[in-house]
């Protein structure tokens, strides 16, 4: 594929296809549904419904020789999570398939809900969230989950219609324990978006309520994967990014990309630009010490997960090389008396 200067691809109306089709039929073009597996440990309440830590004091169970019958934590589950997926796209519906980015995120996911409690109970916000499988997974621990994408005009409501068809194939996963939204979210608008209370109900399903963008400002965890592909995407995502980040509760962002190497008629070589146009918006931990006790404009502070310890928790993928996740956090302008 040929990139222009501006990070542009030239087929950009061309359709393309992800690596990840699994089990999909030679030649099918329309929706087809694959089946991810994995591990997943046993909620709190399932531990406390045999009797594990949470148990009412006082309450001992005995067998039939009179000994003490010790609880015994019950064992991780197999999960097999049902995405509906495009085969092939477009640029603009890439959301309509499953990218690799988005299962190394998800292992992401699932290595935090094995290893802590840090996404338990929390309110998150997913962006550019493509067929909605992280949010998905998330809603096995988080108290509350906003999955939104952008629909093109030309396109209608593709995207996020797949993305709540997603949800409702595995809402026994997390059997409606968390409150899981799909909402739209273009990236060149304001946030927080302006509601038409006039027509909200008859004008979309994926529409925002006031309450719903409140919840949305106390929100602590931001995910995304696989948003970084054009240069004008990325300015986007970034603007958007400051506006959430910058108010409300501190949030922290985990963001997975590829990095996508193509030929570039400015440099006559093949070159990964959109990942250092991505780059260019983050200060490392060094800058930002240096920065600390400056009056300067907010930035954002990025640093590499190291993926290695990361395990594979789904299975059916290759994991490849070029996966990067980043943490990225927003340091606020300080106020004068600080």
């Amino acid at each position: 594929m040929v990139e222009t200067s501006n990070g542009g691809n030239l087929e950009e109306h061309e359709q393309v296809m992800s690596e990840i089709h699994l089990g999909c039929p030679p030649g099918f073009s329309g929706p087809h549904i694959s089946k991810f597996t994995f591990c997943i440990p046993p909620l709190d309440s399932d531990w406390r419904s045999h009797g594990g830590t949470g148990s009412v004091e006082g309450e001992i169970e005995l067998d039939k020789d009179g000994d003490i019958v010790v609880p015994r934590r019950p064992l991780n589950r197999s999960c097999c999570l049902s995405i509906q997926h495009n085969i092939t796209s477009s640029i603009p519906n890439v959301g309509l398939q499953v990218w690799r980015a988005e299962l190394v995120l998800s292992d992401f996911v699932l290595h935090k809900i094995h290893t802590s409690s840090e996404f338990e109970g929390i309110v998150s916000l997913e962006l550019g969230a493509g067929t909605g499988m992280v949010g998905v997974i998330l809603a096995h621990v988080a108290k509350t989950v906003f999955i939104t994408a952008y629909s093109e005009v030309d396109h209608g409501d593709e995207i996020l219609e797949n993305c709540a068809k997603n949800v409702q194939l595995n809402s026994e996963m997390f059997k409606y324990r968390a409150s899981v939204y799909v909402r739209e979210l273009n990236w060149k608008n304001s946030w927080p978006p302006t509601m038409d209370l006039e027509n909200w109900e008859t004008e979309k399903r994926f529409s925002w309520t006031s309450s719903e963008v409140e919840e949305v400002q106390g929100a602590s965890l931001l995910l995304a994967a696989d948003v970084i592909y054009s240069d004008d995407l990325t300015e986007s995502f970034f603007k958007t990014l400051e506006r959430i980040m910058s108010q409300g509760s501190e949030k922290v962002l985990y963001l997975a990309l590829e990095k996508r190497y193509n030929f570039s008629l400015d440099d006559l070589d093949v070159v990964a630009n959109g990942y250092s146009r991505f780059q260019s918006y983050l200060k490392d931990a060094d800058e930002c010490e240096s920065l600390e006790h400056d009056d300067s404009m907010p930035f954002f502070v990025g640093k590499p997960i190291d993926l290695t310890q990361i395990p594979q928790y789904v299975r059916e993928y290759n994991r490849g090389n070029d996966i990067e996740i980043w943490q990225i956090k927003y340091v606020r302008r300080k106020s004068p008396s600080q």
